[in-house]
């Protein structure tokens, strides 16, 4: 007998939501229902001094030592080199460049014992011996961008982590399918700003106007549903479903190639993607990746491409959607899951220098190209020759604040160590690390769970997971079971029974998943909760299948 947590029916009745609640609060956005949920979960958790196992939201509950320590090392010397130049008291001056590099090693030398000076001096050493940097302006850049003391300069970006950046993503998402020198990136406060930039140059610039036709590759992260739906925006949305199911009846989360086609529809002017996907955590398949990228050259060559590439550092091999149509793609990507820095807000908008969106806009009508000069004339007197990622970076501050944008040097430098220390083989045997910590607490979930079924894929991401109770219940129980459970049940009504027990998890209709399925976040707690969350959700279908038993048996006979 499986060994389940169990309450009484006089218990089980006494704290459920009624139906009409659940179906009033299940209308709100999953991340708002979540916050629903932990008010009801918290008071439970209060009685019994339990604790609350929020599975909700995907804040890694890790932190990459590291790239931090080297941060912290290079304090030390930024710091130095202030009051080298200037000291009186508190008073430190601006750190001078010539002969930075030879200090720098004097400073190593004589701190071997310094947390992070190691790891530090590993990260400066790759960008002169690998990437061919020159020493003094080099280290004058993590100097000066540690201290904070300078606007960041040039605005989009700092030029040595720009080609820091690129050596990373072209390591962790072109897999070297492409020359990277030719991609130009813009640092941005997390994905999340990325996002909002892309879609406010995109509509400003006239590249996507309102109401247009858009794509978007289901199930997704919830804004790519939601901010289509302003008013700013109204587009018009295609949903592309991941909708293969295996023999068995078991979701593979992949994409068939008829939903894959419906890109080929010229009406439809972007896709936005998040790969791999969330919530199902699964990586474009090539399949899929070949596919778009024929449909790009032959049926619709003007498709903008908006491919947000959080996860892909938690599949081996990963290789984005921009390697296979790099005119047509902005890439995006935020360091906060892989090196649990979320607080850092550290994200980057990737665009390959020769791009379709440079030659949307220069293919405007003439009045769409004077208004546009106008907007821009305070940055350039040739104002039609900006390109589309300093755009990005002008509309980002309302462009009049243009000359004071980007993200703050601090942020780069620390951006920049996390690059490079990925590019190291402590950076490599870290990655492994977070992958196994994922997949064993999927392992664990499963167990607690008995006998539901996933699809054994190796692009599993599994930073979450998602589960279809009803599909899992009317192929491997029954279909009257499952019947029974959509005309009795709200599809959310497992999240507040789960709330009753202290277990906060969000529903995977909210993504324009399955409306029976449910999103669990396999990075933000500790290994054997999953197992516990796994019991609890087991015991939860044992409860319906009793109900189910009790009314069968109530139901009047023919």
């Amino acid at each position: 007998m499986k060994d389940v947590p169990t309450r009484s029916a006089e218990e089980a009745a006494r704290v459920r939501a009624s139906r009409e609640e659940i179906r009033r609060l299940s209308a709100l956005s999953p991340f708002e229902l979540k916050d629903q949920l932990i008010a009801m979960a918290a008071e439970p958790a209060r009685r019994s001094a339990a604790q609350m196992l929020n599975a909700g939201r995907g804040n890694p509950n890790w932190n990459a030592l590291g790239p931090r320590e080297a941060f912290l090392a290079l304090g030390h010397f930024a710091l130095a080199e202030s009051r080298r130049v200037w000291s009186m008291d508190d008073l430190g001056g601006m750190p001078a460049k010539e002969g930075v590099a030879v200090r720098f090693e004097r400073f190593c030398e004589a701190n071997p014992g310094l947390t992070g000076v190691r790891m530090l001096r590993d990260c400066v050493d790759y960008g002169t011996d690998r990437l061919g940097f020159e020493a003094d302006a080099w280290l004058h850049e993590l100097v000066d961008g540690y201290l904070g003391d300078n606007y960041p300069v040039p605005d989009r970006v700092l030029h040595h982590c720009e080609r820091v950046l690129r050596a990373y993503l072209g390591e962790e998402m072109y897999g070297g399918g492409i020359d990277v020198d030719e991609v130009d990136v813009f640092p941005t406060e997390g994905g999340t700003a990325a996002m909002c930039y892309l879609f406010d140059t995109l509509v400003t610039n006239g590249i996507l106007r309102r109401g247009d036709t858009i794509a978007i590759m289901t199930p997704i992260f919830t804004p790519y549903l939601e901010i289509p739906e302003l008013e700013r925006y109204a587009f018009k949305v295609v949903h592309v479903r991941a909708a293969m199911m295996t023999e068995d009846g078991v979701h593979m989360w992949r994409y068939a190639d008829e939903e894959v086609d419906r890109l080929a529809d010229p009406e439809v002017k972007a896709l936005m993607v998040v790969n791999p996907s969330n919530p199902p955590s699964m990586a474009m398949s090539d399949r899929v990746r070949e596919r778009i990228a024929r449909i790009v050259r032959t049926a619709n060559p003007g498709l903008v491409i908006v491919t947000d590439d959080v996860y892909g550092t938690f599949v081996p091999g990963f290789r984005s959607v921009a390697e296979l149509c790099p005119r047509n793609t902005a890439l995006v990507y935020s360091f906060s899951k892989h090196y649990g820095c979320t607080g850092w807000r550290l994200g980057v908008i990737a665009v390959g220098r020769d791009n379709v969106f440079d030659d949307k806009i220069a293919a405007l009508p003439a009045a769409e190209r004077k208004r546009l000069n106008k907007r821009y004339r305070s940055l350039s007197l040739e104002p039609e020759k900006i390109r589309f990622i300093d755009r990005l970076v002008a509309d980002s501050r309302q462009v009049a604040l243009n000359h004071t944008a980007g993200l703050s040097t601090p942020q780069q430098t620390q951006m920049v160590m996390f690059a490079l220390f990925d590019l190291l083989d402590e950076g490599r045997r870290y990655r492994q690390l977070v992958r196994d910590v994922v997949h064993r607490r999927l392992d664990l979930l499963l167990e607690g769970l008995g006998n539901t079924h996933i699809s054994d894929d190796r692009g599993r991401a599994a930073y979450y997971v998602e589960l279809d109770l009803l599909a899992e219940a009317e192929v491997f129980d029954s279909p009257e079971f499952a019947a029974y459970l959509k005309a009795a049940y709200e599809p959310t009504d497992v999240l507040f029974r789960l709330a009753q027990s202290s277990i906060v998890l969000l529903n995977g209709g909210g993504f324009e998943g399955p409306e029976w399925s449910v999103r669990i976040s396999l990075a933000n707690l500790d290994d054997l909760d999953y197992l516990k969350i796994g019991h609890h959700l087991y015991a939860i279908m044992e409860e319906y299948r009793k109900e189910f038993a009790a009314a069968a048996v109530d139901a009047p006979q023919p």
